[in-house]
């Protein structure tokens, strides 16, 4: 079976440029080896990449050794459902690709907050 999204469809691609997903594929796909559930697709923001360093997790630096160019604002890419949560209780959660996050995030956030944040419908992947 497919994986779907949040809106109970087909699970869409998140981002190939930068390259995204925990498995690197372009998705927010997961399983029980994504401990940190990278599951919402997310278009960041400067502020929540200040926040996300802040938090002890730099998405800016690249790291080439794990396949990770860096983060600049506007690129897509599968955050952890628990940070963009901590995020949005902090007042810097990031736009939201509705269709391109993976249905596990309504394990720890309410579509409700997640709409709230989300992009225009249909966007292609970048």
């Amino acid at each position: 079976m497919d994986e779907l999204n949040v809106l109970g469809a087909e699970l869409q691609a998140c981002s190939f440029d930068p390259l995204t997903g925990f498995y690197r594929d372009g998705c927010c796909r997961t399983d029980a080896s994504d401990r940190g559930s990278h599951v919402i697709c997310a278009r960041v923001t400067a502020d929540f990449l200040a926040f996300s360093m802040t938090r002890g997790n730099d998405l800016i630096t690249p790291r080439p050794e794990y396949r990770f160019a860096g983060l600049k604002p506007g690129d897509r890419w599968c955050l952890c459902a628990l940070r963009w949560k901590e995020a949005l209780e902090a007042g810097v959660a990031p736009p939201v690709h509705l269709e391109a996050t993976h249905q596990k995030a309504l394990d720890y956030v309410r579509l409700e907050d997640l709409k709230a944040h989300a992009l225009t419908l249909r966007q292609p992947p970048i």
